[in-house]
């Protein structure tokens, strides 16, 4: 499980942060599909999101050259030189 999840989070780590923090973005990785909300917090950019099937929650800290996080309660890390960017445009679903 922890090989499908983590490289299907690691698609969106360097998506840029959206001009109003608070817009929901969502993208489908292998069937499954995440909802998530990026905001910025001093040089690190949070992820914040769940998997809509399960529920399952995830929060990834973005930095210069690590994301660290959790999914579900899962501990994860990897380099951010391994994070492949979204080959597809991200979707925005709502926002405020």
């Amino acid at each position: 499980m922890k090989n499908v999840i983590l490289p299907a989070l690691g698609l969106f780590a360097l998506v840029p942060v959206a001009a109003h923090a608070e817009e929901t973005h969502r993208f489908e990785h292998r069937g499954v599909t995440y909802s998530y909300t990026v905001t910025k917090v001093g040089e690190h950019r949070i992820i914040s999101g769940v998997e809509e099937r399960t529920g399952k929650p995830f929060r990834l800290r973005v930095g210069e050259h690590r994301v660290r996080g959790t999914v579900g309660s899962q501990q994860v890390s990897f380099p951010l030189r391994d994070v492949e960017p979204l080959a597809a445009p991200v979707t925005t679903v709502a926002s405020r």
